[in-house]
């Protein structure tokens, strides 16, 4: 069951965010990463959006970003639809895997937030229905995630 996103009072977000966005399927990833900046912003973060080709493409871009620039917390978003084959599995999985080991090893939270979906309707209702929009979750966690990595 599709659960909403939970309005949060805005409070200082403190830091940097980066946020890395696929433009493929473009129309559903738009709606979580403006949902995603506006989250940030309202709480006074300053926000960094890159821009790559794919799903597959994110990790990369979170790894190298980790290292070097060291954001608060980094905000991973993208929509891969299922199709006739096992590839959209693979890719998901790939990109999961990876996420994983980059906040693992260089300690920045990595929010994963590249959805792996059986289809459009699924995509409209969690990247551009404003009641479960996932961009906003993912703001979120980001956030508390950042005043976690601080206090510790």
């Amino acid at each position: 069951m599709l659960k909403p996103v939970k309005k949060t009072a805005a409070g200082s977000a403190g830091g940097a965010f980066t946020i890395v966005a696929s433009r493929y399927n473009a129309r559903y990833v738009d709606g979580m990463l403006h949902a995603a900046v506006r989250e940030l912003k309202r709480a006074g973060a300053k926000v960094q959006v890159v821009r790559v080709p794919g799903a597959y493409e994110i990790p990369v871009v979170a790894a190298k970003l980790a290292s070097a620039a060291r954001p608060a917390a980094i905000i991973c978003l993208g929509v891969i639809l299922r199709g006739e084959t096992t590839h959209a599995q693979h890719i998901g999985e790939a990109v999961s895997q990876a996420l994983m080991q980059i906040q693992i090893t260089q300690g920045v939270p990595v929010i994963h937030e590249v959805l792996l979906l059986e289809n459009k309707h699924q995509a409209e209702a969690r990247c551009l229905d404003p009641k479960h929009n996932r961009g906003v979750e993912a703001a979120q966690t980001a956030m508390e995630m950042a005043r976690v990595m601080a206090r510790i």
